[in-house]
């Protein structure tokens, strides 16, 4: 379901659907357009159709100006550069759109921002945790780890790892925590900590897909769940320890497709009749994919949902109960809602290259230097007005002492132009879909202080974190004597 600007809730439909309800046969044309106008022309056709502004195939402009309906430069010039801002309500319509799932899982290692935390929970979802730190954040942020969903039946905070380090175990035996166990180890690690404990095994299939290597999270090169020919092993540690496998998980890569995750499904009925009728929750994982660039599509969430909710059918109907069925979602949640603002501080020429120098570097979002990932960017005038500039060819940087310090580059380091407005000195360059491992990755490389933060909210703009400072970079160091 897509909030639309007035308030109002309108139904979020792909292409496909909406023909489905109209007379016109054009799909195969409109399924690669990129053309809002198009899109639109079409759909105002149809009869008794509401447009949804939200399509198969986004454009992404290279000029922005407001960013959540403010302007783009007042935000730089009020908070200072780099900025994180956020986008409050594109996050619960992102929880929206997975209302069918019986619970959203959302995995706050993409964006664990306190404030964050706190609007997810209030949109209605629950939270994975990672580490004992994630879940003192989920805690902070107003999650009760035990008992939350409208039932009030769900965990409000599941430990997914493949392993325990000795904090964690601690926390989570202290907390009575629901624990998603990633290695056989794990198990044998709470039943003598925790004997009788309820655990989901998360299930390496065998197989995996991500939008690169590094974000692939099946198969043997992966470091991530208990391998699926182990599953016996860890029932008969289980048993040792009386623990019971009351769920099971299958998380195969960040950016897969519907074809890739819907071989997941198999897996999980094959597991199930390994575990037996203990199970009473699966989780689809995350890896839902969004897009980054022009001609990348959304996911279709409705068929993705028919596919696991059939395979739930057919477990629920074998096991004699019904079995719930979750998604833990990431940067599905934040990726879009997120945009990084930075400052053009230098414009020069290397031979044939133009490079656009900006004071964020990967020390503020690593995605591209580490998988070489391709974010949306956007030029913002100083004045924060429109002006019809020339394209010119331009490779992006920041302001490191490292020459992978690049946004505009392609996985394995190769460095590439991208074709922009002319920027000067003083302008605004927009980074978006920043929101999913962008600050979350933030590190003080160079010694850089990270960020501030912040969320549009009801048209207003709220400071969510401090720009660090020196005091804050330097904390917890010592000179000994």
């Amino acid at each position: 379901m897509y909030l639309g600007e007035n308030g109002d809730e309108v139904w979020r439909k792909s292409l496909r659907d909406f023909l489905l309800i109209g007379e016109f046969t054009c799909f195969g044309i409109l399924r690669g357009t990129s053309s809002p106008a198009i899109v639109i022309l079409v759909l105002s056709l149809l009869p008794n159709t509401t447009i949804s502004m939200i399509l198969d195939s986004p454009s992404f402009s290279t000029t922005q100006t407001q960013f959540a309906g403010k302007e783009v430069a007042e935000l730089a010039r009020q908070f200072g550069t780099p900025l994180y801002v956020y986008n409050a309500a594109m996050i619960a319509q992102r929880i929206a759109d997975l209302a069918a799932f019986d619970a959203v899982r959302y995995a706050q290692k993409a964006c664990g921002s306190l404030a964050i935390l706190d609007r997810v929970r209030r949109a209605g979802a629950v939270v994975d945790a990672v580490s004992a730190g994630e879940v003192r954040r989920a805690l902070a942020a107003g999650f009760d780890p035990h008992h939350d969903g409208p039932a009030g039946d769900i965990p409000g905070i599941v430990y997914t790892a493949d392993i325990f380090d000795r904090e964690s175990l601690d926390l989570v035996v202290e907390m009575g925590l629901h624990v998603n166990c990633g290695s056989p180890d794990m198990i044998e690690q709470l039943g003598q900590r925790r004997p009788g404990a309820e655990v989901t095994l998360r299930i390496n299939p065998g197989f995996g897909h991500g939008h690169s290597q590094k974000t692939n999270t099946g198969g043997e090169q992966s470091k991530h769940g208990i391998w699926h020919e182990q599953v016996d092993e860890c029932l008969s540690k289980a048993d040792r320890y009386g623990v019971t496998v009351t769920g099971l998980h299958m998380h195969i890569g960040s950016g897969t497709d519907l074809e890739h995750l819907s071989q997941v499904c198999q897996a999980m009925e094959r597991i199930v009749g390994l575990v037996g009728r203990t199970v009473t929750t699966i989780s689809t994982g995350g890896g839902l994919p969004v897009p980054y660039k022009t001609g990348e599509t959304f996911l279709d969430i409705a068929r993705y949902h028919e596919l696991w909710d059939a395979t739930r059918n057919r477990i629920s109907e074998s096991l004699g109960h019904r079995v719930r069925l979750e998604i833990e979602p990431g940067r599905y949640l934040v990726a879009e809602a997120g945009s990084l603002i930075a400052e053009v501080r230098a414009v020069k020429k290397m031979g044939s290259n133009r490079f656009f120098l900006l004071d964020a570097g990967f020390n503020d979002l690593i995605r591209p230097a580490m998988y070489g990932s391709h974010h949306p960017i956007a030029v913002c005038p100083q004045d924060g007005q429109e002006h019809e500039r020339p394209e010119v060819d331009a490779i992006v940087g920041g302001p490191l002492c490292e020459s992978g310090d690049i946004f505009t580059q392609r996985e394995g380091g190769f460095v590439v132009s991208r074709r922009l407005p002319i920027a000067n000195v003083g302008d605004y360059i927009v980074l978006g879909n920043a929101g999913a491992y962008g600050f979350a990755m933030s590190s003080n490389y160079n010694s850089k202080t990270r960020a501030a933060e912040v969320m549009i909210e009801d048209g207003e703009a709220k400071v969510i974190r401090k720009r660090e400072t020196y005091a804050d970079l330097v904390r917890g160091e010592t000179i000994p004597a």
